[in-house]
């Protein structure tokens, strides 16, 4: 098992990750509903781009163009026979473009969710999760990923199938989920849930968190909400830019570089170790979180209040945690009672 991942943790302060994938290719031709790891050998320059956005931007990791190379998800593109080549080239791209780099540049597997409902509430068994994320893993390992990165995941049952593929090729990983539902997952995981989920597994994630989901206060309020568990495992934080609103035919991100920046320093000091970007993110965000994370200096913790003050109010009341709240197994549980009747 590599340990140039463990040995960035240990060694800075912070790491800056990069910004979102299918942002940047829709701008630079992707139409939407083509899957874009079909890019990774049908536009390698433009991949290679991607990635070395990010580099030039100042970020010291990159996620790969794989998100969706899982053969379930690669199925909806009859793609499903193409999931080593894909996966493979996805991670060879990103490294030589981390190896050309002056900086040492850690490359990142993407692994995204199956797109399929797990049992018991939904028809994907264990088995068969586990075998598609080895799959995928497999090959990302072959093309040269230092880490391997699963995201935007809902299911606890999903991350637990992920964790055990990657044990299987004896790789480090990281793993985010989506907390996009009044502080929960569409699931109903809350970072509290989360915080205690990672603990379990017989080889936990080197680092865990939040991508994606709604604005950048709403992904601090889920940071501080794991760093209130106790646990010293590192922590991602990586929001979208702002709120997604639709302009002129189009999807519009309203975050600006500048309010990028202030959420990176506000997820610094909320506890976050690595810190990037998700949906809307461009190389204009990751410059200017790159300058505050070098110039300004580590603050308190900060309160809910003052990220409102900063980057605007919150999408829900609360995350979830509150008092009274049902756990996420529970609810699940009364799902599958309610279904098997």
């Amino acid at each position: 098992m590599s340990d140039t991942f463990a040995k960035a943790l240990q060694s800075k302060d912070v790491l800056l990750a990069d910004g979102a994938t299918g942002t940047n290719l829709f701008n630079m031709g992707l139409q939407s509903g083509d899957a874009p790891e079909l890019w990774n050998t049908d536009e390698p320059a433009k991949i290679k781009a991607l990635y070395k956005g990010s580099v030039d931007a100042g970020s010291d990791l990159f996620l790969t163009n794989t998100f969706g190379g899982t053969a379930s998800r690669l199925k909806l593109h009859d793609a499903q026979n193409r999931v080593r080549e894909l996966n493979r080239v996805g991670a060879e791209l990103g490294r030589d473009i981390a190896d050309s780099s002056e900086r040492e540049i850690l490359v990142a597997g993407s692994v995204g969710p199956t797109g399929e409902i797990m049992e018991p509430v939904g028809e994907l068994s264990h088995a068969l999760a586990v075998e598609m994320f080895h799959e995928q893993a497999d090959a990302l390992k072959e093309g040269g990923a230092d880490v391997l990165w699963v995201e935007t995941i809902s299911a606890p049952e999903e991350f637990r199938a992920a964790a055990e593929a990657f044990a299987l090729v004896d790789m480090p990983w990281c793993g985010t989920m989506s907390f996009d539902t009044a502080g929960r997952t569409m699931m109903g995981v809350t970072s509290a849930d989360m915080a205690k989920l990672v603990e379990e597994f017989d080889t936990p994630p080197l680092a865990y968190g939040a991508n994606c989901g709604t604005g950048a206060s709403d992904i601090l309020r889920t940071v501080l909400g794991f760093g209130a568990q106790g646990s010293e495992r590192p922590i991602i934080s990586k929001g979208n830019a702002g709120i997604p609103k639709y302009v002129d035919g189009h999807i519009h991100y309203d975050g600006t570089p500048e309010l990028m920046a202030e959420y990176a320093v506000l997820a610094r000091n909320s506890g976050a170790k690595i810190i990037g970007g998700c949906c809307g993110t461009m190389p204009a965000h990751l410059e200017k979180m790159r300058e505050a994370l070098d110039t300004r200096p580590r603050g308190d913790r900060p309160t809910l209040e003052q990220i409102v003050e900063v980057l605007g109010p919150f999408s829900s009341a609360n995350d979830g945690t509150e008092e009274g709240a049902s756990t996420a197994s529970e609810r699940r549980s009364r799902r599958g009672s309610r279904r098997r009747a």
